[in-house]
């Protein structure tokens, strides 16, 4: 399960009004909600368009989550099959809910792509297969996988990239250099309802520069993809850029809750937040890759896709010690 995202330009309008129309992301009445998201649409949709026109007039998440699924099948064997469900464009759940129903497998185990647990994206998507699942007659037993924050194989894809980034600025340039490790923003209000989201990605982020072993490294977290005028958690990535830009340090900058590449990597990371480096003086700029089908990551999601099966394989799997990273 992942998010979704435009497959043209004429879908950018449709995917927003889907996204901004779910009661998990603006938390009104429909009779409101709606009206709101046709508006939020309108204005947001010229910004849009130059997103993905920069990316090639879509976003790449359906073919990067697809290939994650076909690794995630190798690793698995022939027993289980992937399907790739998106909460707010094709393919979307009651797509995959028919396709799943007409493939009649034993049990189902839903993954979200979501490493950590919120409201409005785990939730949001689990609630949308249930509901779905009921309206078609899909009775097969049914496990989710909430949450892995510090799943081990992770952790060690993250630091693994991480480790490798941080050692090829270093050789470029002699400036200082702070990890700049990045997750999707959540507006306040939901934090303060009690979404465990922030606290899940410190864990991440504390997990990496433990298994980085770095000792000194100048780490912090930081928050991107702010939309609207609510409080949001921060630091925002704009912040901190603009402090390393005043202190004269380099940043290497991480997405810890993003697993494969899409707008919010390769146009806000690659362009935006580089753009706005450059005019604060930042002295070295390096944006680390998503860990995509990166064997360890998929190695971690088969271990958790076992273990929610009942397989005797996932306790050895998930039980594998971390070893440092570099």
């Amino acid at each position: 399960m992942n998010l979704g995202g435009p497959d043209s330009p004429d879908a950018v309008r449709p995917f927003l009004y889907n996204l901004f129309s779910d009661p998990a992301i603006i938390g009104l009445p429909a009779l409101l909600r709606l009206p709101l998201a046709w508006l939020i649409t309108a204005r947001r949709g010229k910004v849009a368009d130059d997103i993905y026109a920069h990316i090639g007039g879509g976003s790449p998440l359906l073919a990067n989550t697809e290939a994650q699924a076909r690794a995630l099948e190798v690793e698995l064997g022939n027993e289980y099959r992937c399907f790739v469900a998106m909460r707010y464009w094709h393919p979307m759940v009651p797509e995959t809910v028919a396709e799943v129903k007409a493939w009649r497998p034993d049990e189902i185990v839903l993954l979200p792509l979501y490493p950590q647990y919120s409201t409005t994206t785990t939730a949001s998507s689990l609630a949308a297969w249930e509901t779905e699942a009921s309206r078609q007659e899909l009775h097969y037993p049914t496990s989710a996988i909430e949450s892995y924050p510090t799943a081990e194989g992770l952790i060690a894809a993250l630091a693994g990239l991480i480790g490798d980034a941080l050692n090829v600025a270093e050789a470029e340039q002699k400036a200082r250099l702070r990890l700049l490790m990045s997750a999707h923003g959540l507006p306040l209000r939901t934090v303060r309802r009690g979404d465990p989201y922030p606290r899940q990605v410190e864990s991440t982020a504390a997990a990496i520069a433990e298994v980085l072993g770095r000792r000194g490294l100048d780490w912090r977290v930081c928050y991107q993809s702010r939309v609207g005028p609510l409080a949001w958690l921060g630091p925002s990535v704009d912040e901190e850029l603009r402090r390393a830009g005043q202190e004269g340090t380099g940043v290497v900058v991480a997405p810890i809750s993003f697993v494969s590449e899409h707008s919010e990597t390769l146009v806000e990371l690659d362009r935006d937040y580089r753009r706005l480096a450059e005019r604060c003086g930042v002295p070295a700029y390096r944006r680390v890759a998503t860990v995509g089908t990166d064997p360890r990551f998929i190695a971690a999601l088969a271990g958790l896709v076992r273990a929610a099966a009942g397989s005797p394989q996932a306790a050895a799997e998930l039980g594998k010690p971390l070893e440092p990273a570099c």
